[in-house]
């Protein structure tokens, strides 16, 4: 006759419920600020719901707002004029973060490489409302940063924030100075991956930096390539608070991306279904760019 097998023991103070008291509270964060406003505003994108017209109810009109978006020219230029921001500040800030993670990976100066990392979370830390009002400064017509250092090679001020091209030039300068160092921390822990024996025995192999980056530590640089895309493509369509606080979207329309149309029509117009149905589709589009991303350009570390 064998033994019974013993029950399994239990620790004092723990139940089978104790795991679920753990993650409570972030489900219910979770809940509050993630899948309920999602999926009310689903709800608000199918409903004719304009603040303008509350007596009239709000009544449910289908796919009416999202026919709407997709046939609005509005909508569609201020999603390129968004793209076209992109495509503008992302080399710059991929090309620039890729140069500082690799002079921080050098060798030496171990004092200055720490002091220059802790100096790379500065940006990142800054709010977005106070980039904006930094930028205010930096292109002042009167006082400002860019038209002194203009002055100095004998180029008369220029009204950066009152020109269609220097507007949206000035808020690109603005996202790149707070989103580079963003880039460089990514690579540089890339580059921290790399094995330190495979890196010497390639740096003794080959003479050519290129080399090395390319066939060596690009494929540790690719994962956190991959990652940065998508987080930088989920923050500019979303992006707001610099633009507006420098420029409110002008001048005329310049400077209006995506973010700042989204705002004029739920929260001027008051078309909070229009909005809503704006917003979910910026979602779409955001998820279908991350699978791009992934499909293109995320490699496995072999």
């Amino acid at each position: 006759m064998t033994d019974a097998p013993a029950p399994p023991r239990s620790r004092p103070g723990t139940s089978k419920w104790t795991p679920f008291w753990f993650l409570a509270p972030a489900v219910l964060v979770l809940f509050a600020i993630g899948i309920y406003p999602t999926l009310f505003a689903l709800v608000t994108s199918l409903r004719q719901y304009n603040l303008t017209r509350v007596r009239e109810g709000f009544p449910f009109v289908g796919l009416a707002n999202y026919v709407q978006v997709l046939s609005d020219p509005t909508f569609w230029q201020t999603l390129g004029r968004t793209a076209g921001f992109f495509c503008v500040v992302m080399p710059f800030e991929v090309a620039l973060g890729l140069c500082v993670a690799l002079l921080l990976h050098r060798p030496g100066f171990g004092f200055l490489k720490a002091l220059a990392r802790v100096s790379l979370v500065i940006p990142l830390a800054t709010t977005y409302a106070v980039v904006g009002l930094l930028g205010r400064l930096v292109f002042n017509r009167d006082f400002g940063v860019a038209n002194s250092l203009i002055n100095l090679f004998g180029f008369p001020s220029f009204d950066w924030l009152g020109d269609v091209s220097g507007a949206f030039a000035a808020i690109c300068v603005m996202d790149i100075w707070q989103w580079t160092p963003f880039c460089a921390l990514i690579f540089l822990s890339g580059l921290s991956m790399v094995p330190v024996e495979i890196e010497e025995a390639a740096r003794l192999e080959t003479g050519s930096k290129w080399a090395l980056l390319t066939h060596v530590q690009m494929p540790y640089l690719l994962p956190g390539f991959t990652a940065m895309l998508i987080l930088r493509s989920a923050d500019v369509l979303k992006l707001f608070d610099v633009v507006f606080t420098m420029t409110r979207g002008g001048p005329g329309a310049a400077t209006e991306l995506i973010s700042i149309y989204i705002q004029r029509v739920g929260f001027r117009v008051f078309d909070l279904g229009l909005a809503s149905a704006q917003a979910l589709l910026l979602l779409v589009i955001t998820i279908v760019l991350a699978r791009l991303y992934i499909r293109f350009f995320y490699r496995e570390i072999e």
